[in-house]
């Protein structure tokens, strides 16, 4: 299995999204091979429920062909546009369904804990936040994109390494060692 950059992955898209925009047909189905699962997740996760996601997603490849001529790289990926699309498209779809989709009474939620952050919480969370950005920008260039790559981009300790072309020993060591100088920074 070949393993595409990020880049690469984005520069195909909008190479199959112009290509779409001139009414191809094939280029529409490499396009939805490659965003329906995510797209479908995006909708499912709105609506959920299986069949109006699997509608909600008809109308977004509907949308992406009748309008990929006003795809602008300048403004956005294309995945974001795309997941722009389907969330839009599922808040349309709620308001649409209306009351049905809440077939619960509001006294029913009386007793239902808001799983939400309340303020306090998200200010907090925002100074961590700040605090890691900060700990990640210490972390010589290779360390920090080893970690972010495995820890934000969900990529294993082996893709990390074939695509740095090092050992896998070699990258478990780098992303080791960086994490102990992110405990050490954050405990500060």
């Amino acid at each position: 299995m070949t393993t595409v950059s990020a880049d690469e992955g984005r520069a195909f898209l909008v190479d199959r999204l112009r290509a779409v925009a001139d009414g191809d047909k094939a280029a529409l189905r490499e396009v939805y091979d490659r965003t329906s699962a995510k797209l479908f997740g995006i909708c499912l996760r709105i609506l959920g429920n299986r069949e109006e996601a699997e509608d909600v997603l008809q109308d977004v490849y509907l949308t992406v062909w009748n309008r990929a001529d006003s795809f602008d790289l300048g403004r956005a990926s294309p995945i974001t546009w795309m997941a722009t699309i389907a969330r839009n498209r599922s808040i349309d779809r709620l308001r649409q369904i209306g009351p049905r989709a809440y077939d619960k009474s509001v006294d029913e939620a009386v007793d239902v804990a808001d799983k939400n952050p309340d303020a306090l919480e998200l200010l907090h969370r925002a100074d961590e936040g700040r605090q890691l950005a900060a700990c990640l920008g210490e972390l010589d260039e290779r360390t920090r994109d080893a970690v972010a790559a495995a820890f934000f981009g969900g990529l294993t300790y082996d893709e990390l390494a074939r695509r740095a072309e090092v050992p896998l020993g070699t990258m478990k060591s780098v992303i080791r060692r960086g994490l102990l100088k992110l405990k050490g920074c954050l405990s500060q």
